[in-house]
């Protein structure tokens, strides 16, 4: 059983990692990401630039950390086996989604407000473009190790990597999409039919989902 310090430091952290991320979301969309400080963002959330840097490594990390990789991964690994690969990702991926864009998009403090905005930023900042590429390829190696365990042959890997990168593919299409709509369209069902489109309109079966 956890410690009950520990888990009281771990909720601590999350809600200091959740106010200074809004902050920093609502300030990069107001001024626009260089023109706003890490410096900025501390006095805006009301801790030290330090504190800042404690959670956030970079500048960018501000933008782009979010909880998917664990998402995508819980969720893969939830599916059964036989399934196809594509089904399970998928799923995975529209899921994780669905959990990451709960809410009302006129709404400031829902997820799904917070999750356009970070999509918009990403896309419109040159910065943000480039290391998300990075962000992607993470996404990608879990995805992988969710599929294939500790001790996979390469060709399982092989084929586990171009599942993923294709089903990454797919949902990032469907991502630029909806920021392009201002998040008029539902999320979730975009990323479907995106791996519909690529994948057959049986690629992920019928995941449910809220």
């Amino acid at each position: 059983m956890p410690d009950q310090h520990s888990t009281l430091r771990a909720r601590r952290r999350a809600e200091t990692q959740r106010t200074v991320q809004a902050h920093a979301v609502r300030l990069f969309t107001e001024r626009g990401f260089d023109a706003t400080t890490v410096a900025d963002v501390a006095d805006a959330a009301g801790v030290s630039p330090m504190t800042v840097y404690r959670h956030f490594p970079t500048k960018e990390d501000l933008v782009l950390a979010d909880a998917n990789v664990a998402l995508v991964a819980d969720g893969i690994a939830a599916t059964p086996a036989n399934l196809p690969l594509t089904h399970r990702i998928g799923s995975a991926l529209v899921d994780s989604a669905a959990q990451l864009s709960s809410g009302d998009v006129h709404d400031p403090g829902s997820n799904r407000r917070f999750l356009l905005a970070r999509l918009q930023l990403m896309i419109a900042t040159p910065a943000l473009r480039a290391r998300h590429l990075d962000n992607h390829y993470a996404l990608q190696q879990s995805i992988v190790g969710a599929l294939t365990g500790e001790s996979p042959d390469p060709d399982t890997v092989f084929r586990a990597q171009a599942a993923a990168g294709a089903c990454l593919a797919a949902m990032h299409t469907a991502l630029v999409r909806w920021a392009e709509d201002d998040g008029r369209t539902d999320l979730p069902d975009l990323i479907a039919q995106a791996l519909a489109a690529a994948f057959g309109d049986d690629a992920i079966g019928s995941p449910t989902r809220e």
